[in-house]
């Protein structure tokens, strides 16, 4: 799978001169209002600072700039593609950069309209892809086009220096030929099934650039500062850690320029705060909004808000990492036994998770592969009843004993004689994962498991997940709630839990030499129905090691304005997101000022609510006006102190 000056104005004791002083000020308010309205109309939507704890600052927009502002719950790890992990970094490189090749927003089909690549073709025995690039993708930097150079360098990149934010994508892939400068050739070593979709999920950076940047430094410390260069949509100016991010419009981009000039993620770290700011409209549109706040804008006719059925589960992730002999595990040794993890799915109450936690918008969590989002085929593996893990302390109980974990005056203990004892975090930026954290932690401790429970910030886990002690990777910790968006291509969520992953997207560190025979398998495996079988398998292993304890399919609830924008897009079609689009740029290119909500402004502001307080201020200008004239007729004198 974020956060004002007061001065004192005192008037003289005369009556009369309070009434003027008054009348004054709404003069001078209503002039200074109109002035900056003049000169900034940022959006339909309110401006201004979000208020209230856990809201972000709010930067203020450029004068005469239409600003859509978005809202959610975290902030961006990083600004490089090949370190950063969680969606608020991805949703910068989905506006910021290009894909070779693009998809179609109702689908989520390979598209040769919306990605660098407007055609391509495979030869006969599908060894062999030739890419067409369209004439128009420029730098934003240097207004240079994007060349087939471009995009042979980063998958040379990614190739060359097992760049291991990438490589499940770039599997199988053998060569890459710049044939011309808009042709671009990828050789394969097999038959690629995922091979289109693997290619919408690397963004495109640009060779005269990364160029420079160190292989081994891209993967661990070179911060791809703000101005962010891309051919996208949008260009990140400027990111204010904890704070906002500020995305300006591409003007020359070659899909047509976006209809706001400055796109403006803000950092939360509540959700309260995140939809008291949507209610007020602060902000235009808000991701991860709680289930329970839909209801607050149940009869708001500005504001649509709806619980989206994602592509994601949330999960609890052991720690499964075999260190190398003689190096000691900083987890508990008890999670290193798969009889032990499955035991522990039997104590995790998933339909009261759905009830409570999700107020009915989830669904039961089995395998890695999220139920109900894929047709044709349904790529997700459901387990025969009989292996169906419920909720059972009794018969975890009995599993833990069997498997030498049995019960001491009222303690679980380990083959050692010593009490089991986990440390179990959840993510302080989720309210869902703290709520999912103390049920379970509940039922471990009726299970006899000393459970040390904590809320944790994003960072410090993430350091935990992938601690280094010297230069031997060494994860600390023992279990923590986390979860996933997986890719359009199924494949995607199995590759998490391969060997060569470990110490790159896999959290658990999880490693089962069969299972990593099945991954390249499927790679290769162009008949879906094929496919889907081994996939299967690899579903049902991870099931019976359990490596994690799924928790839910759990939905995205998101909220955006419909009084001042149009043209908000789901995707998928029907049922998808609307604001946290990772795979393409679709809602912030098409989003814009409502007609009817800015009387047909063009992006230098103005409009029909500026009009209306211009004629209110000389209304109130001509009515102070007079009331000074009677004053000084009846020789009422005023005086203001500052």
């Amino acid at each position: 799978m974020g956060r004002r000056t007061r001065h004192t104005a005192r008037a003289g004791h005369r009556p009369g001169a309070v009434i003027v002083l008054l009348l004054l000020l709404l003069t001078l308010g209503l002039a200074a209002g109109l002035g900056q309205a003049a000169a900034s109309s940022p959006s339909p939507a309110a401006s201004g600072a979000a208020s209230g704890d856990g809201a972000a600052a709010s930067p203020s927009p450029g004068a005469g700039k239409v600003v859509l502002r978005i809202g959610y719950v975290g902030e961006p790890d990083n600004l490089n593609p090949f370190v950063a992990q969680v969606f608020p970094s991805y949703l910068i490189f989905a506006t910021n950069y290009d894909f070779l090749v693009g998809v179609d927003p109702a689908t989520l089909a390979p598209s040769k309209e919306t990605g660098l690549a407007q055609d391509w073709t495979t030869s006969a025995d599908g060894l062999t892809w030739t890419f067409t690039l369209r004439d128009g993708p420029t730098w934003q930097d240097n207004g240079q086009p994007v060349t087939s150079a471009d995009v042979k360098f980063m998958y040379d990149y990614i190739l060359d220096n097992d760049m291991s934010a990438y490589t499940q994508y770039t599997a199988g892939i053998s060569k890459v030929t710049a044939v011309d400068p808009r042709t671009v050739e990828f050789t394969t070593d097999r038959p690629k099934a995922d091979m289109l979709l693997a290619l919408n999920s690397i963004p495109i950076l640009p060779e005269h650039i990364w160029k420079d940047v160190p292989p081994k430094l891209a993967e661990t410390t070179y911060a791809n500062k703000p101005p962010v260069v891309g051919s996208g949509a949008f260009q990140c100016v400027e990111y204010k850690k904890s704070s906002y991010v500020i995305m300006e419009a591409n003007p020359t981009y070659w899909r047509g320029a976006p209809h706001v000039d400055q796109l403006i993620f803000q950092c939360y770290t509540n959700e309260d705060t995140l939809a008291q700011d949507l209610k007020a409209q602060t902000i235009d549109g808000a991701i991860q909004l709680l289930n329970s706040q839909i209801r607050l804008f149940k009869d708001d006719p500005d504001i649509t808000v709806e619980s989206i059925r994602s592509n994601g589960y949330d999960d609890v992730v052991f720690n499964c990492y075999v260190p190398p002999k003689g190096v000691t595990s900083l987890g508990n040794p008890a999670l290193l036994d798969p009889k032990f993890r499955q035991a522990l799915q039997y104590a995790v109450d998933r339909e009261k998770m759905v009830s409570i936690v999700y107020e009915g918008n989830a669904r039961p969590a089995d395998t890695i592969i999220t139920a109900g989002y894929y047709t044709d085929p349904d790529w997700h593996w459901t387990p025969p009843a009989d292996q169906a893990y419920t909720y059972d302390l009794a018969k975890a109980d009995a599993l833990l004993t069997a498997a030498g974990y049995p019960l001491k005056d009222g303690v679980r203990v380990g083959p050692d004689g010593q009490p089991v004892t986990l440390r179990l975090w959840s993510r302080q930026s989720s309210s869902t994962s703290q709520q999912q954290g103390k049920m379970l932690a509940g039922s471990l401790r009726e299970l006899g498991i000393k459970v040390s429970y904590e809320v944790m910030d994003n960072g410090a886990l993430m350091d935990k997940l992938y601690n280094m002690k010297g230069d031997q990777f060494l994860p600390d910790f023992d279990l923590c709630i986390w979860g996933w968006y997986n890719s359009i291509d199924p494949g995607q969520a199995t590759s998490y839990f391969t060997t060569d992953q470990i110490n790159g997207w896999s959290d658990s560190a999880y490693s089962n030499p069969e299972y990593d025979k099945l991954y390249i398998e499927q790679l290769h495996t162009i008949d879906p129905v094929a496919r889907k079988a081994i996939l299967d398998k690899m579903q049902q292993i991870i099931y019976e090691d359990s490596p994690y304890l799924l928790l839910t399919y759990s939905n995205d609830t998101e909220g955006w304005n419909t009084a001042k924008w149009e043209g908000w897009v789901k995707s998928p079609a029907g049922f998808g997101n609307v604001l946290n689009q990772t795979v393409g740029v679709f809602t912030y290119l098409e989003v814009r000022p409502k007609a009817a909500a800015t009387g047909g402004t063009t992006d230098s502001g103005g409009g029909s609510d500026t009009t209306l307080w211009i004629v209110v201020g000389v209304v109130a200008a001509l009515v102070v006006i007079v009331v000074i004239v009677l004053l000084l007729r009846r020789g009422r004198s005023h005086a203001v102190e500052e």
